[in-house]
């Protein structure tokens, strides 16, 4: 038992409408790094949150080191040398690197924050662990790869020697994941044992010596990465044989749909975020647009669905213009839209799920029997969320669960079936399976094919240079709000992509 850093046995967690953990043994070595798999709502991030003291365990014991202990917060996992980097960084922009290492646990000098101390003791941590980054600079300054840097530095800094990664390359270019994984191979080398949570299975298998696959709550199996493979892993995971590259038919594209002319628009702090922005989607066809996020990508999205303004050029869709129109009125001219951010644009989280299918045409027949009166017609709700809870498989299959009480994955689900339900003549899917599991990323490939082969225009948005190799008909790489390039897709390789998506040119 001593060779274990982790030691979970037995734990069971209920909530009122599923069981999150049933009775789940999992055990980590000293000084590996061990992979955590599973659908979404198989139970991973139940059983991490347990191990950081987020949760409590209805039942089961833990041992960290072959110590019995009790988690009641994550200051006690702190304590014990658990470190947990979150997939959603929680740094303070305007403040340095070091500041945002130290913040909570300040050295102090006379009782006056020592900022050359902190600097020294970042730039230290940073230079032992080969994770190079400038104390003094400012985060809102930084990349996303070096955000993740520093979210290391700051769980070291409070002395983790259990280090809990969750979904940590999932904003990351195919550059950066390396750059991780050398990090990574690294903490190992200095004893650190790290529990790498990823949906990406062809990076368990490039940095991972064991993996452990859930299903359901229960864990399935744990096996080498030695002795497995990825087809293998995504079976246990599913239940069946999955495909990684879905097969398509060369595209037909037929008449323009979306045509995009030297689009220009402001960002949030009234900089420049698109710069003449022009391309053209034609029915039939997938327009796949990769990038590392914060270079235009959101904004352009934005300024297709009404959300932003642009201070100039002309945005038409089906040849009728509709530049800066409201985000109804594009709807209503058929364009459906799939949100990179599921909380703020894609659910009312108190909502039930039944509710949250029927937003965008809730105002609409059979789904309001008065329109003056806005008076709801629940019947055709509940038919509608019972079909799509079906035929996405959504769980739990409860129309009545608030959209709130539901796994993120099951969260993008039902987003996802509510826009590819509406039969849109243009569908912009912004990172469509952020946060999915393999099976159900098998599945919305297929719907997104499935919509070009029907000869809708689909627009995709995507971090995830293998989806947009698989899914697109024509690749463009947006690089500081401009189009570096477009590409056919069998001239595209991640590594090209890649270096055009950090202005490394075509």
């Amino acid at each position: 038992m001593t060779d274990y850093a982790v030691d979970m046995r037995q734990i069971t967690k209920k909530f009122p409408l599923v069981l999150a953990n049933d009775n789940v043994d999992f055990t980590v070595q000293q000084g590996e790094i061990h992979a955590l798999v599973g659908e979404n709502g198989a139970g991973k991030s139940t059983l991490v949150n347990i191990l950081y003291g987020l949760l409590r365990p209805d039942r089961g014991t833990i041992r960290i080191n072959g110590q019995a202990v009790r988690l009641s917060d994550p200051g006690d996992a702190i304590n014990l040398g658990i470190g947990m980097v979150h997939q959603h960084f929680m740094l303070i922009p305007p403040f340095t690197v070091a500041e945002n290492v130290v913040l909570g646990q300040e050295p102090s000098s006379g009782g006056v924050v020592d900022i050359r101390q902190a600097n020294r003791i970042v730039r230290e941590l940073s230079e032992q662990y080969g994770l190079k980054v400038d104390p003094t600079a400012r985060v809102e300054s930084l990349s996303v790869g070096i955000e993740q840097r520093i979210e290391i530095i700051k769980v070291l800094y409070r002395g983790a020697e259990i280090l809990i990664l969750d979904e940590p390359t999932a904003v990351l270019t195919p550059q950066e994941v390396d750059e991780l994984f050398d990090i990574m191979r690294s903490l190992k080398d200095q004893g650190k044992t790290i529990i790498f949570i990823s949906h990406k299975l062809q990076e368990v298998m490039a940095i991972s010596d064991a993996v452990t696959v859930m299903r359901r709550g229960k864990v399935v199996g744990t096996v080498a990465i030695q002795d497995t493979s990825r087809q293998e892993i995504a079976t246990m995971m599913v239940g069946r044989q999955v495909l990684f590259r879905i097969q398509r038919t060369p595209a037909e594209p037929g008449e323009t749909v979306l045509s995009v002319k030297d689009v220009n628009a402001l960002d949030n702090k009234n900089l420049p975020a698109l710069r003449d922005i022009s391309f053209d989607i034609r029915e039939g066809e997938i327009l796949g647009i990769a990038g590392v996020e914060g270079n235009g990508q959101s904004e352009l999205v934005e300024v297709l669905t009404g959300l932003r303004r642009a201070q100039t050029g002309k945005v038409e869709l089906n040849g009728q213009v509709i530049t800066n129109y409201t985000p109804r009125a594009i709807r209503e001219r058929g364009t459906c839209h799939i949100p990179e951010d599921r909380h703020r644009r894609g659910l009312v989280l108190d909502f039930s799920v039944a509710q949250n299918m029927v937003l965008g045409i809730h105002y609409r027949a059979p789904y309001i029997r008065n329109m003056l009166l806005d008076v709801i017609n629940f019947g055709p709700i509940r038919e509608k969320a019972q079909r799509l809870l079906r035929e996405f498989d959504i769980r739990p299959p409860d129309q009545q669960n608030p959209a709130g009480n539901l796994s993120g994955g099951n969260q993008q689900k039902v987003i996802v079936a509510r826009e590819l339900d509406q039969d849109p003549k243009l569908l912009i899917a912004a990172q469509p399976t952020r946060g999915i599991d393999v099976g159900s990323i098998e599945f919305i490939h297929q719907r997104l094919l499935q919509a070009r082969d029907d000869r809708k225009a689909v627009l995709l948005i995507s971090a995830d240079l293998e989806e947009i190799l698989s899914l697109s008909d024509r690749i463009a790489v947006m690089y500081e709000g401009q189009i570096a390039g477009v590409l056919d897709p069998a001239e595209a390789t991640e590594a090209r992509l890649g270096l055009m998506m950090t202005g490394g040119g075509s």
